[in-house]
């Protein structure tokens, strides 16, 4: 019996132009000279180098640490020596340099020994950091460090949904894959099944690839169900698909494990199968090349390999090539530099031309027609997201559920103005971002000087009173302390009370001569201090006039 689908509201159908690189066998790229690999190729935190220059690695061997929760290994492509770690260009939308390692291969290839992993034999922990360790990450976009996802937390997951719907126009490089190594992919999946606590599989895939269906079909197990989806872009994106599998929405802000299902792409569960099976850490990928090139295919590509190669690989770009996407051109971007290399977030590169890609015409003013909002699959109102996050009224951008778009293009692809939508809404996201991060240092900034303030009044009033009980310690000694116990200080205090006396009697004009009771001692000592005096003291009856 077939499985009732829940279509969800909006999507398009563009010209999906994938049997320009579908048909041919997926390619090996052969072994380059020279290999750049980033240390950044996640979400998260970048990998922390553990080479230098000069160093020699081998293939497979780690050459960056996970660095934090949010992070994963990345390891040699290739054997060789260390030449540079630093910044070089990246497939990034900015176009910035980012830390990367620099390998010379020495043509050898030589590789660390790879293990199969006995993961049966491990618990869920164990064989979850193994994944991190081998860096393992999504490869159908967000590039989450797998491991995280393959940790259910307190959520029940009672379904693993695997992404095969590959619903980005000229991108086929899961197609391909799954017609190829089908038995592969679903082992893999059948591991993050296991690890999940998950009941079932659920394979979507759009109907527009019935040969990678009928080998998933064929190799698919009693728990797994493949089932074809209608092409409708995009069909592919995690939230869009659970609800046209199983009729679950997920919530705004929210999460599909929060409703027990957690999503993975195909191209991941191949990646988990190899890491585990032969003990080889990612260090390779699937990447379609496209367009304007001679030979449009799939190549199984090393991390690290320069773009320029790649294009070379596929016959190099046509004349009148007007540059590179990376990815496709709904969700891709240009890319700023071919030395940019192929990252685990690179699954095409498309070359352009005037013919594919005519120049877009210039954007007039928005005249609220409301077919972005028909077309939006994320059920948003795009012209009203759009109209604040061009005055910067952010926070009214926001009350339109910003953050729920999914920047699938939809919107863009179908507007009559030609105004590009999202182009606005990844701005005012990342506005919202950066202020939210000045925020946060302004709070800790904040939070640290009443601190020290506190801290400082804390040590000022423990000083204040360390110096009272002294002072009152102080006190109380000197109170205490009686002439038979101290002789000295009896034999003081007489001496000041005497002179004190005298004092007293000086200034009535009378000396003192009364110390018959005072110890032998002391008398001596007034004795000899009134012949000091006496001797200082001219006669009173001098004239000093």
């Amino acid at each position: 019996m077939s499985r009732t689908l829940h279509p969800f509201n909006g999507g398009i159908h563009p010209d999906d132009h994938k049997a320009e690189s579908s048909a041919g066998l997926i390619q090996a790229m052969p072994l380059l000279a020279r290999y750049v690999v980033p240390l950044s190729q996640h979400i998260g935190a970048p990998a922390r180098p553990l080479v230098t220059a000069g160093d020699t690695v081998l293939k497979g061997q780690m050459i960056g640490a996970p660095e934090g929760y949010v992070s994963v290994g990345v390891h040699a492509p290739t054997s060789g020596r260390v030449i540079a770690v630093e910044p070089r260009p990246t497939p990034h939308p900015s176009g910035l340099y980012d830390l990367a390692v620099v390998i010379e291969a020495d043509g050898e290839d030589r590789a660390v020994e790879f293990q199969p992993v006995p993961w049966r034999e491990l618990d869920a922990s164990s064989l979850r950091n193994r994944l991190r360790e081998m860096g393992l990450a999504g490869l159908g976009g967000a590039v989450f460090p797998s491991y995280i996802k393959l940790n259910p937390g307190r959520s029940a997951v009672h379904t693993l949904i695997l992404n095969a719907a590959e619903c980005e126009p000229w991108i086929t490089c899961d197609d391909r894959l799954m017609r190829e190594r089908a038995a592969q992919v679903l082992e893999g999946a059948e591991v993050m099944r296991t690890l999940l606590g998950a009941a079932a599989i659920l394979v979507g895939i759009e109907d527009n690839k019935p040969e990678a269906a009928q080998a998933l079909r064929a190799a698919a197990a009693a728990n797994t169900e493949v089932v074809a989806v209608p092409t409708l872009y995009p069909s592919g994106a995690a939230k869009q698909l659970t609800r046209l599998l199983t009729g679950i929405e997920v919530p705004s802000g929210g999460r599909s494990t929060d409703a027990g299902i957690q999503v993975f792409n195909a191209g991941t569960a191949y990646a988990l199968w190899r890491a585990l099976a032969l003990g080889e850490p990612m260090i390779s990928r699937i990447v379609t090349c496209t367009g304007h090139v001679a030979r449009p295919g799939n190549w199984e590509v090393r991390l690290g390999a320069p773009v320029a190669d790649l294009l070379a690989a596929a016959g190099g770009t046509l004349e009148g090539c007007s540059g590179e996407i990376v990815g496709g051109p709904m969700m891709g971007f240009e890319l700023m530099d071919r030395a940019a290399p192929v990252t685990k977030a690179v699954n095409c590169i498309l070359a352009k031309s005037p013919a594919l890609f005519p120049a877009k015409p210039a954007a007039l003013p928005c005249i609220r027609c409301g077919a972005c909002a028909r077309a939006c699959p994320a059920d948003l109102q795009p012209f009203e997201m759009y109209w604040f996050s061009r005055v910067r009224d952010f926070g009214k951008a926001q009350g339109y559920s910003l953050f729920d778009c999914i920047e699938c293009g939809c919107c863009s692809h179908v507007c009559p103005s030609h105004i590009p939508l999202v182009d606005y809404f990844r701005f005012a996201k990342s506005e919202i971002w950066e202020r939210e991060r000045d925020k946060t240092a302004s709070d800790e900034a904040r939070r640290r000087h009443e601190f020290k303030t506190f801290r400082l009044e804390r040590e000022k009033k423990e000083k204040a009173e360390k110096f009272a009980k002294a002072a009152e310690a102080s006190k109380a000694k000197a109170e205490g302390a009686g002439a038979g116990d101290d002789p000295d200080a009896a034999k003081k205090k007489a001496i000041l009370e005497a002179a004190l006396a005298r004092a007293a009697k000086a200034r009535e004009g009378v000396t003192p001569k009364n110390t018959e009771n005072l110890p032998p001692a002391v008398q001596r000592e007034i004795a000899e201090i009134d012949a000091r005096r006496e001797q200082a003291e001219p006669p009173s009856d001098v004239n000093h006039g």
